[in-house]
């Protein structure tokens, strides 16, 4: 397949993921789930970053670099209807595909102004990853306390623990493969 059609077909696919996360605002204001409808919106917000990126740092993103980052929003959207309560996986899955999306910027940055990517990547995820617990756990604290859904669910201590391990396992992947799946953004990278 030609670099035209790859990039043409990932952009239909990116597209349809993006559909499916307005599908998933529409189910949330449908179930007046207020979780599923905010997830959306930030999710569907985040599918244009690469977009953003792309004008402002003057890099280019592979095809399959924005349907990955597309999966991940669609996950977390669809998550919020249900998966995350209902499949012990789910939230295993969408902590690591977080973790790999923050930590690749992480690791590309850090690429691209000549640093070693290790200590930045775990530091980010590690200090991220107990910010975001800690914000998960007051959202839901604080929403139990004033008698309405949350936005965000704490579910246990041991639930938290494994969301940090999964955060580690993203970034651990992002350690071993970035180097080769994440060079387009390097500032010598040829185009692909």
């Amino acid at each position: 397949m030609s670099p035209s059609r790859r990039t043409a077909v990932a952009r239909a696919i990116e597209r349809g993921l993006r559909w499916g996360i307005v599908a998933v605002f529409g189910e949330g204001v449908r179930r007046r789930n207020p979780g599923a409808v905010v997830n959306a919106v930030f999710s569907l917000a985040a599918t244009y970053v690469p977009n953003a990126v792309e004008r402002v740092w003057d890099v280019e993103f592979r095809p399959w670099q924005r349907v990955y980052a597309a999966v991940a929003m669609l996950a977390h959207a669809v998550g919020m209807l249900g998966p995350y309560d209902d499949t012990w996986w789910w939230d295993h899955v969408t902590h690591t595909l977080s973790a790999t999306l923050f930590a690749g910027v992480v690791h590309a940055a850090a690429r691209r102004r000549g640093r070693d990517p290790r200590p930045r990547v775990v530091a980010v995820i590690v200090v991220g990853g107990v910010v975001w617990e800690l914000l998960e756990y007051v959202i839901h604290a604080v929403s139990e306390r004033l008698g309405i859904d949350p936005l965000l669910v704490s579910y246990s201590r041991t639930d938290t623990l494994l969301d940090l391990c999964f955060n580690l396992l993203g970034a651990a992947l992002v350690l071993a493969f970035g180097d080769r799946l994440l060079r387009n953004f390097s500032r010598h990278a040829e185009r692909v």
